[in-house]
């Protein structure tokens, strides 16, 4: 089998968020041929499974098949293979289906599921619906990009923040501020409350910054005005990134003390979720990338996954794997290297492998 085919052939179906459809079709299709039983599940997953019905231990693969907006054109250039996806995440999901085919022959009973979730660039509508509809597994990898030597053990929380005012037009020369302004001042309260917040998480460890993982990062993301001559107003969308220990609720309700008679709606909001690293499958990754010839490393990430929504409602041994440079996520750069590719399936066929108890 060309794997690498398998991969350029995924990732040249446009998926964003939202419209999966296509590549969800082309991945059940591909499993099917490959032996797993393949199904569409309510969400518009594409799952696919090998073993037994029962089978023990389970352990679910779940990849997202959806990127974010923005094309980029498929083309190989030496041993990289350019294309939206490769990294996020649609590399790490073709790395958990070709290493479930080439360890299925010494799996044993284990029961093998494969995940192409739609919508995690979203709101992980697609982990939503398997934390209500499926059984905590017994292991779960989440597919995005660590390095084929990586291994990662937690991912920061999310919080998104809607601001907007509406007021009377008021006279340039009078003496009320007009709604940009108000926006701004809000903006740059809760900066001064994040950097408060963040020197006190250092002086708790007695170093000048805290870790990235440790810090409450806040992120402007789009700022609009707007008006008809009769009203004017403003529209912020800001986004949080949460450390471990931050009380959310405080944090919302400060928020609200600042708005001054602005609507403030906090429409998404995710934990942050630190797994264990002394579980079997963590052992299991080790043990691969150290026969495989890696120096293994664990990595704690500043944005979001799908390990976000399903870690602490599973509470199984949980990480998250995949080959990839995650610094390429959503970049129009976004390519992977092929030679990381391979060596990253052959890590997952020898974790699997442990796993089902036939190394």
């Amino acid at each position: 089998m060309d794997e690498i085919a398998f991969l350029e052939e995924l990732v040249a179906i446009p998926s964003p968020s939202g419209a999966e459809e296509t590549a969800v079709e082309w991945l059940l299709t591909r499993m099917a041929e490959l032996g797993f039983h393949a199904y569409r599940d309510g969400a518009g997953n594409a799952v696919g499974v090998l073993g037994p019905p029962g089978g023990k231990p389970t352990i679910l693969l779940l990849g997202h098949i959806d990127t974010v907006e923005g094309w980029i054109p498929v083309r190989r250039e030496g041993n990289r293979l350019h294309g939206r996806g490769t990294v996020d995440a649609k590399g790490p999901l073709a790395t958990f289906v070709l290493a479930a085919v080439r360890a299925a022959p010494r799996l044993g009973k284990a029961r093998v599921v494969v995940v192409g979730a739609v919508e995690e660039e979203r709101r992980s509508k697609g982990a939503h619906h398997l934390v209500e509809t499926v059984p905590p597994p017994d292991y779960a990898l989440v597919g995005e990009p660590s390095g084929w030597d990586g291994i990662t053990l937690g991912y920061k929380g999310s919080l998104t923040v809607e601001y907007r005012r509406v007021q009377p037009v008021g006279h340039t020369a009078g003496a009320g501020e007009p709604p940009a302004q108000t926006a701004v001042a809000f903006w740059n309260r809760l900066v001064e409350y994040t950097r408060e917040v963040n020197q006190r998480r250092a002086a708790a460890r007695d170093v000048a910054d805290p870790p990235r993982f440790e810090a409450l990062d806040p992120s402007l993301r789009a700022i609009r005005t707007f008006g008809d001559g009769l009203q004017e107003g403003v529209e912020m969308h800001i986004g949080l990134r949460l450390p471990p220990g931050i009380d959310v609720e405080a944090l919302v309700q400060r928020m609200r003390t600042w708005a001054d008679g602005a609507e403030l709606t906090f429409p998404y909001a995710e934990p942050p979720f630190r797994a264990e690293k002394n579980t079997p499958l963590v052992r299991a990754l080790l043990r691969a990338i150290r026969a495989e010839g890696g120096r293994p490393r664990f990595k704690l990430k500043t944005g979001t996954s799908d390990m976000n929504v399903v870690g602490p409602a599973w509470g199984c041994p949980i990480a998250a794997y995949g080959p990839g440079n995650s610094a390429l996520d959503h970049t129009p750069e976004e390519y992977i290297d092929l030679a990381e590719f391979q060596r990253g399936i052959r890590v997952l066929t020898t974790t699997l492998e442990i796993l089902g108890g036939k190394d």
